[in-house]
């Protein structure tokens, strides 16, 4: 039964403006609904990788290497700490760290942890994230259908636990029951989507160093036509971070990002194996290899087959609530500055 408009559940938004936003907190019906989506997410989380015998890793939040260096391919800014004299880096994602960890599982790992990163929060990104991150042994094509057993896992949950909850925010439950049809998600290459949409400059951005990427308005008009949901590949290889494997035409990477209703909700990819792969990647970029020093000699010493995926926990979360502005998924928000 739809909710009536007395029954709907709207966020206060009072992290615009009000000091006391950390007590409204307490009285809103809004963050009461969040917190129960955000457990049934975790414990959904747990549950699915312990079935499959990925163990949980718990790593440092610190980093010298972070996955997005300012390269060709970066779509981010690193967050730069002093720590004790020390220059690092509060981490964007531990990917690598993950990779690491399939070394010593043979098979896969998972965490949920919190990412940071510099750029202003706006209605789809945040300063400080949480992060549901997984690395496998294998490829693009295994890590994709991890994905979409992972995705249709925590709608089963969430439904089973927190429907009614659903229904009050977003108001249908139609858009997670469309998901859960078990049928793969569509597919579209950069090459594809890029003529899909007439390679118009207000959806495809053409860089000066001859890459594409696809502008929110054109992530948005792919998932309008793909009905909802689509899978965005091999992109072009200075658009994403160096890590990200090769495809046979090294123009192109074995990487795949998950959109949902216009959003990327999950970035996902097959690595380099070796360490020669990865010198390469470093070049092509124009990055700095000393920080990647030690991730050089991991793939020389173990060259393991790895592939791995984030999900941005906020951002799965307005998704499921029909929700337009992802500042209003944190229950205490942080803002740089």
């Amino acid at each position: 039964m739809q909710p009536t408009e007395a029954q709907r559940i709207s966020p206060p938004r009072t992290w615009e403006s009000d000091s006391d936003h950390f007590l409204q907190v307490i009285e809103s019906p809004w963050y009461r609904a969040l917190v129960d989506v955000q457990n049934a997410l975790t414990t959904a989380t747990c549950g699915f990788y312990s079935l499959r015998g990925y163990p949980a890793m718990q790593f440092p939040v610190t980093t010298c290497s972070i996955s997005s260096p300012m390269g060709l391919g970066s779509d981010s800014l690193p967050v730069k700490i002093n720590l004790f004299g020390v220059e690092t880096y509060l981490a964007d994602s531990m990917q690598f760290m993950l990779e690491y960890g399939c070394r010593l599982t043979k098979s896969g790992c998972y965490y949920l942890m919190p990412s940071f990163r510099g750029e202003h929060a706006d209605k789809t990104h945040l300063c400080q994230f949480y992060h549901s991150e997984a690395e496998i042994v294998g490829g693009l094509e295994d890590v994709i259908g991890l994905v979409e057993s992972y995705v249709r896992h925590l709608c089963q949950e969430v439904l089973r636990i927190n429907s009614e909850t659903i229904l009050r925010t977003a108001g249908t439950l139609q858009h997670i029951e469309q998901l859960l049809k078990p049928s793969a998600l569509p597919r579209v290459t950069v090459d594809e989507a890029c003529a899909l949409l007439q390679n118009d400059a207000a959806l495809v951005q053409h860089h000066s160093l001859g890459f594409r990427t696809i502008r929110r308005q054109g992530e948005r008009a792919l998932t309008e036509h793909y009905g909802g949901a689509v899978w965005l590949t091999h992109m072009d290889h200075l658009s994403v971070p160096f890590y990200q494997a090769f495809a046979p035409d090294k123009s192109k990477a074995l990487a795949a990002d998950l959109l949902l209703e216009g959003v990327e909700v999950v970035g996902s990819g097959e690595r380099h194996c070796s360490a020669e792969q990865v010198r390469e990647a470093l070049r092509v970029h124009n990055v700095d290899p000393a920080p990647y020093e030690w991730y050089i000699r991991l793939k020389d010493r173990y060259p393991y087959q790895t592939a791995g995926f984030g999900l941005g926990v906020e951002r799965f979360i307005c998704w499921l609530l029909r929700h337009d502005d992802v500042r209003d998924c944190q229950i205490l928000p942080r803002f740089n500055g």
